[in-house]
């Protein structure tokens, strides 16, 4: 089991250096300086989120006398990658930025220190962090990973064009609502929709609305091919139809990149998209990636029952390698990340609202315009319109997205049908899931 999740893990990894706290003697003996301890810490995300990372970085060593952090950040997709290679080795940073996606898939494959005795004994304080979101973050009952902020999907959109043209977006949209909205803004501003193409969890949203999951007992939850064919439909409608980007659009750019997200970068509405499926973290990130003066407004995803998809997600975990020589300084650390208010005034909403109802309140009056509109989303819109999260994708679920992702373009390049992708997705899907099971 283990060696097929690492498998899984490794798929398209590229070669990562880093000078982590396991594997090699020769690595472990340059994680320790004459003068102290040396720590890895990586990420992934925006400029943004590197340029505050880092200076949050050089505090902690200020603050810390014989610290030394050596920050590793990519984005997105070589994030991953090269996390994937590094645990090949037991070469993973000492503190590694996790997605709740891949939590559980991690834990499985012994990688992740248990937080759970630092908790216990104090050292990581979780005492101003609400319990549902404690409880969100647990594995089999134990804590591998604590959420830096409380995030929500999100739909951003380009609220200047909008407004311009007269175009109203309303909250908690359904699909024919939305479908609805994307022909009016084509007809009106020239602007096209990205459909969610390269954002996996969306299947996953909507099979929310219909009381199933993407992932259950070693299968796809889904019940039918039926059940997976929505994207597909959605695709290749807004192809026909005129609303939807050219796919060639996503050649040009780097997928998951907020700087080169088509609602912020492109050279004209017909090569641009009017959203983006998000997160609410990042729209300070998309915001600041925006033409000047572009406003970016921030509603739900639509759904056929939004109420039934929408939840509340730990944003932007931290985990401690489990090969990690110095494990209380890396938990030190976390703590740190969690609970200082000077380190979140630096920080502010970039991975979220803060978990700590107490730097949360801290940090609010400091909170620029765009900041507010996050917290209001969250408070306001999110929670009272959701429902409990999904449990961590299982091992095998890269394998899945990447066969939906490779459906998607030969959807929105006509060289399948929406019922033939759907097909697939279900067939090769359970497939994967079986292989990783074994």
């Amino acid at each position: 089991m283990k060696k097929k999740v690492m498998a899984v893990l490794l798929a398209g990894a590229m070669t990562f250096s880093l000078a982590a706290c396991g594997g090699s003697g020769d690595e472990k003996s340059e994680t320790k300086k004459e003068d102290g301890t040396k720590m890895t810490v990586s990420w992934w995300g925006s400029q943004t989120r590197n340029d505050r990372t880092t200076k949050v970085l050089e505090m902690y060593e200020k603050e810390n006398s014989g610290i030394t952090i050596d920050g590793q950040f990519s984005e997105w997709a070589d994030y991953w990658n090269k996390l994937a290679t590094a645990s090949a080795g037991h070469s993973l940073p000492d503190v590694m930025q996790m997605d709740y996606m891949y939590l559980d898939q991690y834990v499985d494959n012994g990688l992740l220190l248990d937080l759970t005795p630092y908790i216990e004994d104090g050292t990581l304080d979780m005492s101003n962090v609400d319990e549902n979101i404690q409880e969100s973050q647990k594995v089999d009952g134990k804590t591998y990973a604590v959420s830096l902020g409380t995030n929500a999907n999100a739909l951003f959109y380009n609220k200047t064009a909008l407004d311009e043209a007269g175009i109203e977006v309303k909250d908690n949209m359904t699909l024919d609502e939305f479908v609805d909205l994307c022909k009016e803004v084509k007809e009106k501003t020239g602007y096209r929709t990205s459909l969610g193409y390269s954002v996996e969890s969306l299947p996953e949203y909507w099979l929310r609305a219909e009381d199933e999951v993407m992932f259950e007992d070693g299968k796809l939850g889904a019940s039918e091919a039926e059940k997976l064919q929505t994207i597909f439909d959605l695709e290749k409608q807004g192809i026909e139809e005129g609303w939807h980007l050219d796919p060639s659009v996503y050649t040009e750019i780097t997928l998951k990149s907020t700087e080169q997200d088509p609602l912020v970068y492109g050279s004209s509405p017909d090569r641009m998209s009017w959203c983006a499926f998000s997160t609410s973290n990042q729209l300070t990130a998309v915001q600041n990636s925006a033409p000047e003066g572009m406003e970016i407004g921030i509603t739900t995803w639509p759904s056929p029952d939004p109420k039934k998809s929408n939840f509340l997600k730990p944003g932007m975990l931290f985990a401690v390698s489990a090969d990690c020589e110095n494990p209380e300084e890396a938990v030190k650390f976390i703590n740190w990340f969690i609970n200082s208010e000077e380190c979140n005034q630096v920080l502010l909403d970039d991975r979220g609202v803060p978990v700590s109802s107490k730097v949360a309140e801290a940090i609010a009056p400091n909170l620029e315009e765009t900041s507010q509109k996050v917290v209001t989303y969250i408070n306001d819109v999110a929670t009272p319109n959701s429902s409990p999260i999904n449990p961590p994708a299982p091992a095998g679920a890269n394998e899945v997205y990447e066969i939906l992702t490779n459906l998607e373009e030969q959807v929105l390049y006509g060289q399948i049908s929406p019922e033939e992708a759907a097909k697939q997705l279900f067939e090769q899907g359970n497939d994967a899931m079986k292989a990783s099971a074994k």
